[in-house]
């Protein structure tokens, strides 16, 4: 079960985060209504959320979680693969709001890059997507502190996504939501794989917060199956951040 959650509200400057997607700007506005709206989903599952102020030099740093890691014996602050992004893991804010609720703060180091959105729990075990944002490097320090509390990690080749958790999301009890590439990977078929269709692979990015499922607006498809499951599900438009590459778990620290 998750307790705390920490997210960050979204500067103006969200407009000009990093994008491969062709949908346009976000709209500010929307962006900030649809980021309240996410807070009060998680709210709604039971979770305490600190919210951190919006940071303007940084445009992406709404997507708290590529910022650290947050397991249950320690959070480990990543080294991001985007350039433009390495110092949002040394925001003195998120470092003062990490050490409120842990004792053991771990960092990943140069020349190692690595991004959360490319770790992806399952119990005790992380697996870590090798992309264009997390290297082996920062790969090898992850699992290599992992290891030191008694978890365990491995990784995953990707050659289609941005980050693991683009395409795949465990949502607990053995369940699985998949799209794309990460249908036929070895790693993942001992898990009941809930497959996404093509044309709704953006909604693979659900999120599990006790017992709850939050799931993306407009992708009809992965709600029915969610809830053929039996999970209570939440549904929140992630449209603005989809513009820019991010999407439900991308927007919080859950832990």
């Amino acid at each position: 079960m998750f307790k705390n959650v920490i997210v960050r509200i979204p500067s103006k400057t969200v407009v000009e985060g990093i994008t491969s997607a062709d949908e346009g700007k976000p709209i500010y506005e929307k962006a900030l209504v649809q980021h309240e709206n996410y807070v009060m989903a998680l709210t709604k599952a039971g979770v305490e959320v600190t919210v951190l102020e919006p940071k303007e030099e940084f445009p992406d740093s709404c997507f708290v979680e590529d910022v650290a890691l947050c397991t249950k014996h320690c959070a480990i602050i990543t080294r991001p693969g985007a350039e433009s992004r390495r110092l949002e893991a040394e925001l003195p804010d998120m470092k003062e709001a990490l050490s409120k609720f842990y004792d053991n703060i771990e960092q990943i180091k140069e020349p190692g890059t690595i991004e959360a959105g490319d770790i992806m729990m399952v119990g005790d075990h992380f697996y870590i997507g090798l992309s264009d944002r997390t290297n082996e490097e920062g790969a090898k320090q992850m699992i290599t502190i992992l290891e030191k509390y008694g978890l365990t990690g491995e990784t995953v080749e990707l050659s289609e996504m941005l980050h693991l958790k683009t395409g795949v999301n465990y949502i607990e009890n053995n369940n699985m939501l998949a799209a794309g590439e990460f249908l036929t990977k070895e790693d993942f078929q001992k898990y009941n794989l809930i497959e996404v269709p093509e044309e709704e692979a953006y909604g693979a990015n659900c999120i599990w917060v006790n017992d709850y499922v939050i799931v993306p607006e407009g992708y009809p498809t992965v709600q029915a199956e969610i809830e053929k499951l039996g999970y209570k599900v939440l549904v929140v438009d992630t449209s603005e951040y989809r513009k820019i590459d991010g999407g439900l778990s991308c927007l919080s620290l859950r832990f």
